[in-house]
């Protein structure tokens, strides 16, 4: 789970949200898409995107955008990498607020964490409310690398 600082759709009046992120090696998202626009730009450290079937190697300085319903899913290749992380609407940074846990020092969580305290059954129903949609198929980033 990666470190994070907000812009919260409560204070953009729901237009938008913007997260600084410092996240571990191996960590990022699998395979999902949801109903807001996601932008990223890495700070340092390096990135493989994987959107709509193509792949993307980001480094420092590079900006990403995921438009609103396209399947995608990253991986942090780096030992770390720090990325501003936005979305257009807000709202999808409830993941991060509700099922993380805010960092009391900038650094990096123990390795043996769970990435999602409490379990999926928590976070199934928060994705149903900020419009975010799981995708059944096989983690392309992860395959034949001993990660899930």
């Amino acid at each position: 789970m990666p470190t994070s600082s907000w812009t919260t759709a409560e204070q953009t009046g729901g237009g938008y949200s913007l997260m600084l992120q410092l996240c571990p090696h191996g960590s990022g998202a699998g395979p999902h898409s949801h109903d807001q626009d996601e932008q990223f730009f890495v700070i340092d450290g390096r990135i493989t995107y994987r959107a709509s079937g193509r792949e993307l190697e980001a480094g420092p300085g590079s900006f990403v955008l995921i438009p609103r319903g396209t399947v995608h899913s990253f991986r942090v290749d780096s030992e770390t990498a720090t990325l501003l992380n936005s979305y257009t609407p807000a709202g999808f940074e409830r993941t991060i607020m509700e099922l993380g846990e805010r960092a009391r020092t900038r650094t990096l969580p123990p390795a043996d964490r769970p990435a999602i305290p409490g379990g999926m059954d928590n976070a199934v129903t928060l994705f149903r409310e900020i419009g975010m949609h799981l995708v059944q198929e096989s983690d392309a980033l992860r395959e034949g690398r001993g990660e899930v």
